[in-house]
């Protein structure tokens, strides 16, 4: 099994990013690494240093700028609001096209994927994207958009939306470290989501294609 205990993973941020969408994969990460000999180096980067405002308000800290960020094996892109303005920014674009050139793999939650999609990495693969934005998503005209609550392409991999990065992540471990590594990281964080639904959402008439299949 591979060393990942000399590996670094990248989680990018930037303002008005969605806080779920970094936070949950950032607790599945880093508690591989405490339980089961994960990425050694974990950082959040973004663009300046200094304090950010998320999406929902909540104000956060990252460890590195992109000027003083070291080479990242992964990279991982949140969503959010944020997202809008900086598909626009060619120094976040520049970032994440040249990290992503020796990436191990990079992954997207909700609308990071439309970030992806700007730098080039998505032409011609398989995405998703958070179920309100799939149709934005299409018009791209250039992604296979698929409604699953995540999508790998090779090294590429993307989720739907907020809480379905943590899915993601999981299924990310679990194809890097094994189904055991994966297993000790959910025991540890009682990710073990509940079954219930309410309002009947998965009948609406934007639910994605994964929610109105019978569950097993």
């Amino acid at each position: 099994m591979q060393d990942f205990t000399t590996t670094t993973f990248g989680i990018l941020v930037f303002p008005e990013v969605e806080e779920l969408d970094f936070v949950g994969p950032w607790e599945m990460l880093t508690m591989w690494s405490k339980v089961a000999n994960g990425p050694g180096r974990c950082l959040i980067v973004s663009e300046s240093p200094g304090p950010l405002t998320c999406a929902k308000g909540l104000s956060i800290n990252p460890h590195v700028s992109f000027a003083d960020c070291p080479p990242l094996d992964y990279l991982l892109v949140p969503g959010g609001q944020g997202t809008r303005r900086e598909v626009g920014n060619r120094a976040l674009l520049d970032f994440v096209s040249s990290q992503a050139a020796n990436c191990r793999a990079v992954l997207s939650v909700c609308t990071g994927s439309f970030v992806l999609h700007a730098t080039g990495l998505l032409a011609g693969k398989r995405a998703t994207t958070h179920w309100a934005q799939l149709d934005r998503f299409r018009e791209l005209g250039d992604v296979d958009v698929v409604e699953e609550r995540f999508v790998r392409d090779g090294k590429l991999w993307s989720s739907a939306g907020v809480s379905a990065g943590i899915d993601l992540m999981l299924a990310f471990i679990a194809s890097e470290s094994g189904d055991d590594a994966a297993g000790k990281v959910q025991h540890a964080s009682e990710y073990y989501p509940a079954e219930t639904r309410y309002g009947k959402y998965e009948d609406h008439a934007q639910a994605p294609a994964y929610l109105k299949r019978p569950r097993p």
